[in-house]
């Protein structure tokens, strides 16, 4: 082909390897080049010229050409082609296993977003059965036990007997009603701020670890869905802190700015050891990025002797989220474990 409408109407076929001159008459072998890149062309391109020079050849090099040759050494002609091929054979099996395996991931990854769905729906459902069932018949027996005090015969055993079973109904109820919190949290009913607040107070109370929060947004208005996986996030982190990192002090940060939630929880604990990052076993932190991907976020983590930092991210708009995609051509490290969570 000599002319460039010719060349592009050849390149509709499949070729196994592309022979190109330097010097063209109205064409050129680097513009050949450039148009085997734009179109998409896979088949290995050979530039073969009399008087190319050193520069020109490196330049075809890195703009994707598989080889350059000189026409007063066309004996390398054969065994050029041979291995060009073999390259590109290399090359297009390479591509096909990565795009596998880039489809095997997206469907493992979807599974993972279902699981994690399918987990709050159960624990949903599960919660309703506790509060309408069990919540509802302790609820009942603990009346009938009040009238047994009141009317039964007055003697110590009986009192002792009714008084007994009140703590254990008492007990009971108190149980279910943390295990339907802990199922499907209903302080979210308030908002995530109120949440977070309880929770930072509550773990605070329980722990005795020192627990501020803190916020830029007092009511964020936030898209169906974000306030529970934020909730759940800092949920988890705060177990896996009072579990293994021996801190004195921990501060959980909710802020919403240029169209992005944000949560951090962070922590004055040991840090991450390399074995943390190695387990094979655990999964906490996929948990954590399957469950953020459910909204399109993400998740950042970082650790040293200083502690552990733990960022969720959650574009609230479409802008914010193309500048997280356009942000990712260098991905951020990554561990792959935390803890046990």
């Amino acid at each position: 082909m000599d002319t460039e409408d010719a060349f592009r109407a050849a390149l509709t076929q499949h070729w196994d390897v592309i022979l190109s001159d330097y010097n063209i008459p109205g064409f050129s072998g680097i513009k050949a080049l450039e148009i085997v890149r734009e179109l998409g062309v896979t088949s290995p391109f050979i530039l073969v010229s009399g008087e190319i020079g050193e520069d020109v050849a490196v330049t075809a090099m890195r703009n994707g050409a598989s080889d350059y040759l000189l026409k007063g050494n066309l004996a390398r002609l054969g065994p050029a082609v041979e291995h060009a091929f073999e390259a590109a054979e290399t090359q297009r099996a390479k591509l096909q296993a990565d795009q596998a395996l880039a489809a095997s991931r997206q469907r493992l990854s979807e599974l993972a977003q279902h699981l994690q769905t399918s987990v709050e729906m159960e624990r949903a459902a599960i919660a309703r059965e506790i509060h309408d069932d069990v919540g509802g018949s302790l609820s009942a027996l603990k009346f009938e036990l009040a009238w047994l005090a009141r009317n039964a015969a007055n003697t110590p055993e009986v009192k002792l007997r009714i008084d007994s079973a009140m703590e254990t109904v008492t007990h009971a109820l108190e149980a279910s009603q943390r295990i339907m919190h802990n199922l499907r949290p209903a302080i979210l009913e308030q908002g995530l701020v109120a949440a977070l607040q309880w929770m930072a107070n509550r773990f605070e109370r329980r722990t005795g670890i020192l627990c501020a929060f803190r916020t830029n947004a007092d009511n964020p208005q936030l898209p169906a869905g974000v306030p529970l996986v934020a909730y759940r996030t800092a949920q988890e982190a705060l177990t896996n802190v009072s579990k293994h990192a021996q801190a004195t002090r921990v501060s959980i940060d909710l802020s919403v700015a240029q169209g992005v939630m944000s949560l951090e929880v962070s922590d004055n604990g040991r840090g991450l050891t390399d074995t943390d990052l190695v387990k094979v076993k655990s999964f906490g932190i996929r948990g954590l990025h399957e469950r953020a991907s459910t909204v399109g976020g993400w998740v950042d983590l970082s650790s040293g002797a200083a502690g552990t930092t733990l960022i969720l991210s959650i574009p609230l708009d479409a802008a914010a989220a193309a500048e997280h995609d356009h942000a990712l051509d260098e991905p951020p490290h990554d561990p792959s474990s935390w803890g046990d969570v």
